[in-house]
């Protein structure tokens, strides 16, 4: 079954930094798309970056703050977070959703960021 395993959430303060890992069991980071979600309050679950065969993408609020990469030989994605502000604050979620596929999309646990003003 796939699973992914999710961490480095925490508190931080505005213009803090973390770094969120996500490993992936019995799938490929490589053979599939690799995204990072949020679930705020309030708020609808938003795509914040993306890691397909196409290249890196980014939600407009985060963009040139977060950063997403690969490890294809650990079969780990990271996320990347600098900047970080008080409207980051929400769960973040890992996703690895095959390609062309209604079904086939996975998540992880979910990890608490938290940005205090």
């Amino acid at each position: 079954q796939v699973q992914l395993v999710e961490s480095g959430g925490g508190l931080v303060q505005a213009g803090g930094s973390l770094r969120l890992s996500c490993t992936v069991y019995g799938a490929s980071v490589r053979d599939n798309a690799m995204h990072w979600w949020r679930y705020g309050r309030g708020t609808q679950r938003e795509l914040v970056a993306s890691f397909t065969r196409d290249g890196d993408n980014y939600g407009n609020s985060v963009k040139g703050r977060f950063t997403i990469s690969r490890d294809d030989a650990a079969n780990m994605v990271y996320l990347q977070m600098n900047g970080l502000q008080p409207e980051d604050t929400g769960v973040y979620e890992c996703n690895l959703h095959v390609y062309n596929s209604f079904t086939g999309s996975y998540w992880g646990q979910g990890t608490q960021v938290t940005v205090s003003s």
